[in-house]
């Protein structure tokens, strides 16, 4: 099996386009302001929205379809409340989107059906809705498939995969990436977003 590689955090075409052209499998878009990666302009997301991923902090599922629906997106990263987490990733399901459901590690979780899951920083902790920077402890892992998220880069994803619970290493289906692949917040440096794509489609897991 060839892991996935997504880049996320695109502010700027050209970065967009390059890591499309460099192999990336799903592209990230933020739509928050208060995100150093918040994209100005989705708009740049529509030559690739065969693997573009719109990632939005909300309130209510309904936000994100709106706007996933006026941008073409295919495929949603929600970051929601609790109190709107279940209802807001069953409508983005319903109405068929694909959804990439954060996951944070901590316990207690509600489990909710998604296309695929995001194993990342608990919230708590970074005092931010994904996009820390920060790695995590791996202790309370997804209930199916998932991308592993939190403080990833080239150097890191052999290690990082090898230190995943063993009931877990069957699901990882990928990884997520995007301040350390970046010359400044925002602005991808070419040759860690390379370097990150070929580490993640070349690695095997014994």
């Amino acid at each position: 099996m060839t892991f996935l590689a997504k880049v996320c955090g695109l502010t700027r075409a050209e970065d967009a386009d390059q890591a499309a052209a460099l192999g990336a499998d799903l592209l990230g878009f933020v739509a928050h302001p208060p995100s150093p990666r918040h994209c100005l302009d989705l708009a740049i997301a529509a030559p690739h929205l065969d693997r573009a991923v719109l990632v939005m902090v909300a309130k209510r599922g309904e936000e994100i379809l709106e706007r996933a629906r006026s941008f073409g997106f295919k495929r949603v990263q929600p970051h929601l409340p609790p109190a709107a987490r279940a209802q807001g990733a069953a409508l983005l399901r319903a109405t068929g989107l694909f959804v990439l459901l954060p996951w944070a590690d901590e316990p207690d979780q509600v489990i909710l059906p998604a296309d695929l899951y995001l194993w990342e920083p608990s919230p708590a902790r970074t005092g931010v809705a994904g996009g820390s920077g920060q790695g995590h402890a791996m202790a309370f892992p997804p209930p199916g498939p998932f991308l592993l998220a939190g403080g990833l880069e080239a150097g890191l994803l052999a290690d990082r995969a090898a230190l995943l619970p063993p009931e877990s290493r069957p699901l990882l289906r990928g990884f997520d990436a995007a301040s350390g692949l970046e010359a400044a917040p925002g602005r991808k440096e070419p040759r860690k977003v390379e370097a990150f794509i070929h580490t993640a489609h070349a690695l095997e897991l014994p």
